[in-house]
């Protein structure tokens, strides 16, 4: 490649990544995860469209292993242990046990169906059961959803992935042999060795991390993010699941106290976002849109069967012995997102050479892109139709202030939605515990400071800075005074989550 040809091909890089970075304002207005975009672009760009010409399936298997592992290890680093820490068992039934009903389930419905092969169908229905990480974290960030739900999305769709890559290679072999007992040993010592590989690199940086006098702050985020790619790359060439690894270690990183959390998280999103564009344009250039027309009522009819049946059945099955209200379930099962991993897994059997593989991946991609249009925007409606989205709730807000980093504290957003008995409540009336303090009004697009006399109205925008140790106490005021107004406590009112 000349230095001209280098010119061209970074400024119609740099044009595609801005072009994703201002279609995500689009996508998120429309209530749609931004994935979707980002394929379209891809397809734009591509062959049917400005002509540039990409079909190398195993370039683009690896560059969106790649992509996934930072996806993954973003996921981990913006992950709160405290949102988490309860929803570990079910959350792992779900990517295990529910894995596999819905794996079952979407594979008998392409064979009977469809027609499909039985390893075609086996392979379709393990690439299409895991929910997609990257969805799902860009869609939490913008739904206020309680924590439990929230919390269950996020570690299912952060431990499905490793499960999910190990049956697709598994269905991808040819001629396809599947043994019960080497097929259970092979997936237990991958996730295992995954495991641990994952929660050692990360006890370690954890350890390490905060006991060196780094010379630039802005090494630490490097460092963080750069222990998570370690622990992916590790594990797999131990032939164990990197993706857990990555996953599990920006966890333990995250929770470890490290410094700069704030800094840290905003750098490892903002490489997820690099990713997911990458990712997901990549993708929308290999598929050929001319050939997507035929694979619309094969895709509509499997997504039928995974939406209607397998993640509902899955979900049931995975959360029969857990405390999880029905309304919660049924939320669950219809926030299933695919994005990027399917059509990721979707070019593994075609770089085995699998017959029919090359269809395979245009069934999932019109999949993912049309119950994408259709899941997406319907999330939040859903979560108020089912009666689980709160009416008073916080927002974290990351900020790049360093005083905030040091001196350990949070800053948080509360609407005061209507009917709240917090209406004509004075901020002194709020009684919040120490130190915490509302800094902010936000009024008919007024913003001013309040007085601790300044009496709130419904609409307010509130902006309330406190600390990490004083947050859930907060939050539990903030809750119970939105219910029960200033006499919250006598009348019993403590507020805990819904």
């Amino acid at each position: 490649m000349s230095l001209e040809q280098l010119y061209l091909v970074l400024l119609a890089g740099g044009l595609v990544l801005l072009a994703g970075v201002v279609g995500t304002r689009v996508a998120h207005g429309a209530g749609l995860p931004s994935l979707l975009l980002f394929l379209a672009l891809g397809v734009v760009v591509g062959e049917d469209g400005f002509g540039v010409d990409f079909d190398n399936a195993e370039l683009a298997r690896n560059l969106g292993t790649a992509a996934l592992a930072v996806i993954l290890v973003e996921g981990g680093l913006t992950t709160k242990w405290s949102d988490v820490r309860k929803l570990v068992a079910p959350a792992g039934v779900l990517a295990t046990v529910g894995i596999c009903v819905s794996l079952v389930v979407t594979a008998a419905g392409a064979h009977f169906l469809l027609g499909f092969d039985w390893q075609l169908a086996l392979l379709l229905g393990a690439i299409v059961s895991s929910t997609d990480s990257a969805a799902v974290f860009s869609v939490l960030r913008v739904l206020p959803l309680p924590r439990r739900v929230a919390g269950l999305l996020e570690a299912e769709s952060g431990f499905n992935d490793a499960p999910t890559v190990i049956l697709v290679l598994l269905f991808s072999t040819t001629p396809l042999v599947v043994s019960p007992g080497p097929l259970l040993a092979s997936l237990l010592y991958q996730l295992v060795i995954g495991v641990l590989v994952g929660l050692g690199v990360g006890w370690v940086g954890g350890v390490v991390l905060p006991r060196l006098a780094l010379p630039a702050s802005g090494l630490y985020p490097l460092a963080s993010f750069g222990l998570g790619l370690v622990a992916f790359a590790a594990s797999g060439a131990v032939q164990a699941s990197g993706f857990i690894a990555a996953y599990l270690c920006g966890v333990v990183l995250a929770n470890s106290g490290l410094p700069h959390r704030s800094a840290t998280r905003s750098f490892a999103e903002g490489l997820g976002w690099l990713a997911q564009i990458g990712l997901f344009v990549l993708l929308g250039l290999l598929v050929t849109p001319s050939r997507l027309a035929v694979e619309v009522i094969p895709a509509l009819v499997v997504g039928l069967v995974l939406l209607l049946v397998a993640r509902p059945l899955s979900v049931v099955v995975s959360l029969v012995w857990f405390r999880i209200p029905l309304r919660e379930q049924a939320f669950l099962s219809w926030a299933g997102l695919r994005g990027a991993v399917p059509i990721v897994l979707g070019t593994f059997p075609v770089v085995q050479g699998v017959p029919g593989s090359e269809r395979l991946l245009d069934v999932v991609f019109v999949l993912v892109m049309v119950y994408t249009v259709v899941q997406g925007p319907s999330l939040r409606p859903a979560a108020r139709w089912l009666g689980i989205l709160p009416r008073e709730a916080t927002r974290e807000i990351q900020v790049e202030a360093a005083p905030l980093d040091v001196l350990d504290a949070e800053l948080l957003s509360m609407s005061v939605p209507p009917g709240s008995a917090m209406h004509a409540v004075s901020i002194r009336e709020l009684r919040l515990p120490e130190p915490s303090v509302v800094t902010l009004v936000i009024r008919d697009g007024h913003t001013f400071v309040p007085s601790p006399e300044t009496a709130i109205e419904s609409g307010d925008e509130l902006l309330i800075v406190t600390t990490f140790s004083q947050r859930q106490r907060t939050e539990q005021r903030l809750r119970a005074v939105s219910r029960k107004g200033r006499l919250a406590r006598w009348f019993g009112e403590r507020g805990d989550p819904a």
